[in-house]
């Protein structure tokens, strides 16, 4: 048995073993965990950038990968504590935005200012219990290549985004969107596909 499975698997040396990663009551890495444990861990591609300014919530425990030339702007935020964040090359992360894995984005994907991306939802069904002290779960969502998102929008856990699509400003994406889509709306719904035969954008069938 490695060391690490041995303190996952004896919740006294768990316990001690967060503390020594997360200050109490607090969700964020110690400073030395980013200095020392995090660049060995994870992987930054040649000429990504990622801004100063960026909240970077991110654990050695799980992935952290950003692809070449890929940018994460100011006042971001990426958390990777329940899962991992994946970004491929040449990809735009906005102003302000929220990753929390479990996320995988494609290459030449961009993301408009203050879009949220969330993998984790808390449960709620116990009422005796508060929201926050409930079981965490988690649902990958996955960014296709070519996509844009745009400003103030929303994806829920568990969604996929097709190749090539795009999701119009302030939407909410609760369910998949498929390649080459436009999805506008609260919830997301498509309004146009790419017709491929005549090489044009056309009004989804069920758009009104």
């Amino acid at each position: 048995m490695t060391l690490i499975s041995k303190i996952k698997s004896d919740p006294k040396l768990k316990k001690i073993g967060l503390w020594m990663l997360i200050p109490s009551n607090e969700y964020r890495p110690r400073w030395w965990v980013k200095a020392f444990l995090n660049p060995f861990k994870h992987s930054r591609g040649k000429g990504a950038i990622v801004r100063h300014q960026t909240k970077t919530d991110l654990f050695p425990f799980r992935n952290f990968v950003l692809g070449d030339r890929s940018v994460i702007e100011t006042f971001s935020t990426l958390n990777n504590a329940v899962g991992d964040i994946i970004i491929g090359d040449d990809s735009f992360i906005g102003v302000g935005n929220v990753i929390i894995g479990p996320v995988s984005i494609g290459s030449n994907t961009m993301l408009a200012q203050n879009v949220v991306l969330s993998g984790m939802n808390h449960g709620y069904e116990d009422v005796k219990v508060p929201p926050i002290k409930q079981k965490i779960s988690t649902k990958q969502i996955t960014v296709g290549d070519n996509v844009w998102i745009g400003a103030n929008v929303t994806v829920t856990a568990g969604v996929e985004i097709g190749n090539h699509s795009i999701i119009g400003a302030g939407s909410v994406v609760t369910k998949n969107i498929p390649d080459y889509s436009v999805a506008v709306g609260n919830p997301a719904k498509v309004i146009k596909k790419y017709n491929f035969e005549l090489e044009k954008w056309e009004k989804a069938n069920n758009a009104v």
